[in-house]
């Protein structure tokens, strides 16, 4: 199904949208040497509730899952890409951590996610490996606009990591939302520029570039969810939603002080 807001929608997805940058900013300032994942995830539950939201996670379950996932957001460290279970783990110095939020508020839903690197050590690969799927991002979004295709999104995020170097992996990429979290059309990391639904005003895309530092080949975890890189490499992942305007995209979940 592929949903189409009216201009009236719009002022709610920016909401929902708001509300799920702002959950994530706060998160990743909590999200230090020492944390547990369950404590992010009780964070996450609490400021959800707090905002008259409503999960899109507890209740999920999806082919690809095992039973619903149970937790309000998905803690992805090092080797874990996507769909990371929050789990007894304590956060350690240097780890890569990735936090991936989607809520619906208003009827409307959004997501996100960001990578970034816990504590006072930076390895310089973790760091690049973040800013190239914040630089694919940044260029999928300039490539979307009314008349644009979905293949002119994928063709623009490929690009950029294909150049940065990591291998590309398609079961798994951006997607449409609306009032519900996963929809058509699906946004692949890479693609052929031209060709695919073409954008119209009104919709929803979650744009999310994501890599694995030498492999594109997944494994799932023993919890049913977590997906990991076969080669236990790490991983980085960036995503927001856009809205579709007569003038371009309107990126609905760039945290405050990112605005212009």
């Amino acid at each position: 199904m592929i949903e189409i807001l009216n201009p009236a929608d719009l002022p709610r997805a920016k909401d929902a949208g708001a509300l799920v940058a702002g959950i994530l900013q706060t998160l990743k300032s909590r999200s230090t040497v020492g944390t547990n994942l369950q404590d992010i995830d009780r964070w996450a539950w609490a400021m959800i509730i707090e905002a008259g939201a409503q999960s899109c996670y507890v209740d999920y379950e999806p082919s690809f899952g095992r039973g619903p996932f149970g937790h309000y957001i998905c803690t992805s460290v090092n080797d874990a890409v996507l769909h990371g279970l929050p789990h007894d783990y304590t956060l350690a110095n240097g780890d890569l951590l990735t936090l991936d939020l989607a809520v619906s508020k208003g009827g409307v839903v959004a997501d996100s996610a960001i990578s970034f690197v816990v504590g006072d050590s930076k390895p310089p690969e973790s760091v690049a490996m973040i800013s190239a799927t914040e630089r694919a991002l940044r260029a999928g979004i300039a490539a979307a606009g009314p008349g644009a295709r979905i293949g002119d999104i994928s063709h623009a995020i490929g690009a950029v990591l294909s150049e940065a170097g990591y291998p590309i992996n398609t079961q798994f990429g951006g997607h449409g939302v609306g009032s519900t979290m996963h929809q058509d059309p699906h946004v692949p990391n890479t693609g052929r520029p031209g060709r695919g639904y073409r954008l119209r005003p009104g919709l929803l895309l979650a744009l999310e570039p994501w890599v694995m530092a030498d492999t594109a080949e997944l494994v799932t975890d023993a919890d049913g969810w977590t997906l990991r890189s076969a080669t236990g490499c790490r991983t980085a992942h960036s995503e927001h939603t856009i809205a579709i305007t007569n003038d371009g995209a309107e990126v609905l979940t760039l945290p405050k002080q990112a605005q212009p």
